[in-house]
């Protein structure tokens, strides 16, 4: 059986909403208030699909972990992040 090597770039944006949904254990719904509110910005395919790439689903990580543990809402999530990004 042949071993293929595969590189997908971390910005190249494959993956659909509803693995992403299961990739980072925050449901649907709330990826789309995220995408919404501008704390990631997934590719639109159409009007209705949305596809994440691997840099957004890190991202995801860290949202799931402030969200879940640290008891942060989306408007803080963006404040965090964006004060992150400036430093």
């Amino acid at each position: 059986m042949p071993i293929f090597d595969i590189y997908i770039s971390p910005d190249e944006p494959v993956y659909v909403i509803s693995v992403v949904s299961k990739l980072v254990n925050l449901p649907i719904w709330t990826l789309r208030q995220l995408d919404k509110a501008g704390v990631v910005c997934p590719k639109r395919i159409g009007k209705k699909s949305r596809l994440y790439c691997l840099k957004e689903i890190k991202k995801l990580e860290y949202v799931h972990y402030l969200m879940d543990e640290k008891h942060v809402n989306i408007h803080g999530i963006k404040i965090i992040l964006q004060t992150e990004v400036s430093e």
